[in-house]
């Protein structure tokens, strides 16, 4: 049997990819740099959230399992990504 969180975060990664997909049959569609261009640029809202959901999920499934340590280092690594993603 599958376990319930690892199912969640592998259906979000499904309908994330399926997005992704998607996204480039409308670049195809479309056949102009300038609408794919759009396209393009709202998957970039898409994608971290799909992390940050994803990861959300999974550090919930195992904090229970962690010291506070290895918690602290995780939630730094996570923001770290984050501060990446976002810096302008």
């Amino acid at each position: 049997m599958l376990n319930k969180i690892v199912l969640s975060m592998a259906t979000l990664r499904m309908i994330s990819g399926s997005l992704e997909i998607i996204a480039a049959l409308l670049m195809l569609r479309f056949n102009q740099v300038e609408k794919a261009l759009i396209v393009n640029s709202s998957l970039a809202l898409v994608g971290p959230l799909v992390l940050i959901t994803t990861t959300t999920i999974g550090f919930v499934g195992v904090a229970e399992k962690f010291s506070w340590d290895k918690i602290g280092w995780v939630l730094l690594g996570i923001s770290l990504i984050l501060f990446g993603i976002f810096k302008k």
